[in-house]
């Protein structure tokens, strides 16, 4: 069929939106029209050639949407179903069958070869490949093919147009926090960079009941949303060098759990430096292959903890309906952080995104 979709012809080159052929579902996938996808940093970096890639492409890893018909094995969905489209995962290796998806050893390929695990594409134009498959999902189009294992559905009375952004940043930000450390009543709590991540993560650090509740980042704007949303204490730290000082003046002993999203080695040294013994500090942020960080050995040796998080721990299945059901009931106001744009300006969803005026860009698809 026909689809409006956006494709990036060379590195670091524009999107533009042309008309693209999607294929057919097969037994055990979905055609989804695609109503919302939320862009995020992966995006770019996937259009900027992070990591190996092809071109042409369509990216787009946060996308939700309404099931337009299923495969011949499908058995979880129906049409008409609302369901947000997840990470994938193999499903064989040792972590997927010991339920640590999120860390499956054949996840990269899966989401950044631009093919479905055969080798196929799910878009091409006059005749040729376009390759898609990203995250196994490509929804930067008004239509797409999922896979039933990755979809999730998701009540219907629930805003597709916000839920979208639980599906990579909203689950990682929030997973983190539930899923890994979860902290209980009155433990401290400091995020470093309050992007779509870092504040997700403070959505559900103010669920669990953390105090305080800081918010370290260099964007004022971003830091007045931080206190709105349940940030008790907020710190700039644009040309600030106290920082860590700072975070000890209001936990006393220092934080039992920070969270870091920006993949800087100094700011992720200030997250594990504010830890108090036994403190737990998570790195949710992307840098580049051959990024180093150096933390003082006795330092750690007293019970301090440090880890990295991929799609924040989550079984998306169970853990994305659970943060819909939160959105609900107000108590994850994600909508706060979302800025739309349709799909035709998504080059300026790109610049104000990377730029940090918007926070988490949402594209409205047209139909």
């Amino acid at each position: 069929m026909k689809i409006t979709a956006a494709v990036v012809h060379e590195r670091s080159g524009p999107f533009t939106v042309e008309q693209l052929d999607l294929c057919d579902p097969r037994a055990d996938e979905l055609l989804v029209e695609v109503v919302a996808s939320g862009m995020c940093a992966t995006d770019l970096h996937g259009r900027d050639a992070y990591h190996p890639t092809k071109f042409p492409k369509v990216f787009g890893h946060e996308g939700a949407g309404v099931v337009r018909a299923v495969g011949g094995a499908v058995s979880k969905f129906k049409p008409g179903d609302h369901i947000v489209m997840a990470y994938p995962w193999c499903g064989e290796c040792p972590n997927c069958k010991t339920q640590r998806q999120s860390y499956c050893l054949h996840a990269f390929d899966l989401k950044m070869n631009g093919t479905r695990a055969d080798g196929s594409t799910l878009h091409s134009k006059d005749g040729k490949p376009v390759y898609s498959a990203f995250f196994q999902q490509s929804s930067f189009g008004n239509f797409t093919i999922a896979n039933e294992r990755f979809a999730v559905k998701v009540r219907v009375d629930a805003p597709i147009e916000h839920v979208c952004a639980l599906a990579c940043g909203g689950q990682t930000g929030a997973g983190a926090v539930l899923n890994v450390m979860k902290p209980r009543a009155g433990d401290s709590f400091v995020v470093f960079g309050v992007g779509a991540v870092g504040l997700s993560g403070l959505m559900a650090a103010k669920i669990a009941g953390c105090d305080p509740i800081i918010a370290v980042d260099v964007h004022e704007h971003r830091l007045a949303l931080a206190r709105e949303i349940g940030a008790s204490h907020t710190i700039n730290h644009a040309g600030r060098t106290d920082v860590v000082e700072e975070i000890r003046k209001i936990t006393g002993l220092g934080a039992r759990y920070t969270l870091e999203t920006s993949a800087l080695p100094a700011v992720f040294r200030e997250a594990v430096d504010v830890l108090m013994p036994a403190g737990t500090c998570v790195l949710l942020g992307s840098a580049r292959k051959g990024t180093e960080a150096t933390f003082e050995t006795p330092f750690l040796q007293n019970g301090r903890t440090v880890r990295g998080v991929i799609q924040g721990d989550s079984v998306p299945q169970e853990f994305i309906p659970l943060l819909v059901d939160h959105i609900m009931a107000d108590r994850f106001p994600i909508e706060k952080m979302i800025t739309f744009y349709p799909l035709a300006e998504i080059n300026r969803a790109a610049v104000e995104s990377s730029a940090g005026k918007t926070i988490k860009p949402v594209l409205r698809m047209p139909h």
